[in-house]
């Protein structure tokens, strides 16, 4: 169980947070998620890009008055120097600031915890890398999808052999909230995500997309090794993709197809992922996370429940409350956090990761981006094959 991770080395984690100030939606998100299990304590932040904002943002927060920064860099700065300083940072801005801050406190010998994706470009991915391997300190990236406790099971049973050798792979993620002219009604989230300059080149790609190409990277341990792309703009006057439809072939003969959409009307949050192999299929809903639908080959379709007999070790490490009470998208997201707790407190006393601890790092982030910038090529030359790597 979730809970009886972590007995050891028990003190909380001072945490700080950049970005995540007055109406934002994906801040509280993360403070939420780093609190459920108890292991961090947020105690500083730069919320907000404007001074004024982010001092009422700290102050809402019950932040202390000197703690409360006007930016990242002198906030890095100062806590480095305090014997009472954050320990790990928490980024959660629009793509277009998440390098600046990573590197400055990578540098300054801080953990990092990054939303996704990992920032705008394949370029600044790399130099990111390249100062979380200088630093030798955990970076964390929040494809929190990878914390449920069902598609842990769905990688444990994959790499057992349970579907035999993997043919097809099925992933989508449809929202319908930019429909209509969202962003030019004032919704601050629509505003910055079909903006090129803070989006970087992905629309729905780079928002959901990208967490649809995590999810079956993470579950398949397949590896992308070219796709054809048809990124397509249905909103009037917007520059980047707001549906995208991508074929994947993938390095040893399987095939996948991802679909991102977020002007599909109907649909809210329909992350959905499908996976067949020589010997069965396995399919998951993000909208019913806590039922998974294995069909052996030959034999009547089984539905394995979250804290169920057939759940496994990989789900019930990360499962907090028995089968039949419903977890989801925080408690998801706060085992990202809760695992990387874990990871830091190894780290306190010179420890390896404890094992069976996994969450998404810097490597799945420039493969995101790696497949952003494939994709984003291969349609603009008309949908042909483009190779997709991260090198």
């Amino acid at each position: 169980m979730r809970t009886q991770i972590g007995a050891f080395n028990s003190r909380r984690i001072r945490l700080g947070m950049v970005g995540g100030g007055e109406g934002a939606f994906i801040g509280a998100v993360h403070r939420i998620a780093s609190r459920i299990d108890d292991h961090y304590e947020l105690v500083a932040g730069a919320l907000s890009s404007t001074p004024e904002k982010a001092r009422r943002s700290g102050e809402a927060l019950g932040l202390a008055g000197d703690r409360i920064y006007d930016d990242y860099a002198s906030m890095a700065k100062a806590e480095a120097a305090r014997a009472d300083g954050i320990e790990a940072v928490a980024i959660v801005t629009p793509n277009h600031m998440h390098s600046g801050p990573a590197i400055a406190f990578l540098e300054a010998g801080l953990h990092v915890i990054c939303d996704k994706p990992l920032t705008v470009s394949l370029a600044e991915a790399a130099r990111i890398k390249a100062a979380v391997d200088r630093s030798g300190r955990i970076f964390a990236l929040t494809h929190n999808y990878t914390g449920y406790p069902l598609v842990r099971r769905m990688r444990e049973m994959i790499r057992a052999g349970d579907l035999g050798a993997l043919r097809l792979v099925q992933v989508e993620y449809a929202q319908d909230w930019l429909t209509g002219p969202t962003e030019k009604g004032g919704n601050k989230q629509a505003e910055w995500r079909v903006d090129p300059n803070r989006s970087g080149a992905g629309g729905a790609l780079g928002d959901i997309g990208t967490h649809a190409f995590n999810l079956a990277d993470y579950v398949t341990g397949l590896e992308v090794a070219e796709l054809a792309a048809d990124l397509t703009v249905f909103g009037e006057g917007r520059i980047l993709d707001d549906n995208a439809q991508i074929l994947m072939r993938y390095a040893g003969g399987a095939r996948g197809a991802l679909w991102a959409s977020q002007v599909a009307p109907g649909n809210e949050n329909g992350l959905t992922l499908r996976v067949y192999g020589t010997k069965g299929g396995l399919a998951w809903r993000q909208e019913n996370p806590n039922q998974l639908f294995w069909s052996p080959l030959n034999e009547a379709t089984r539905i394995v429940t979250r804290g169920g007999p057939e759940s496994g070790s990989a789900a019930g490490r990360v499962t907090r409350v028995p089968a039949g009470h419903p977890e989801g998208y925080l408690e998801g997201f706060a085992n990202i956090y809760s695992e990387v707790a874990e990871a830091i407190k190894a780290a306190r006393i010179g420890a390896k990761r404890p094992v069976g601890v996994e969450f998404p790092t810097i490597e799945d982030g420039v493969k995101g981006l790696a497949f952003i910038e494939a994709a984003s090529r291969s349609s603009n030359a008309n949908g042909n094959w483009v190779r997709c790597h991260a090198s």
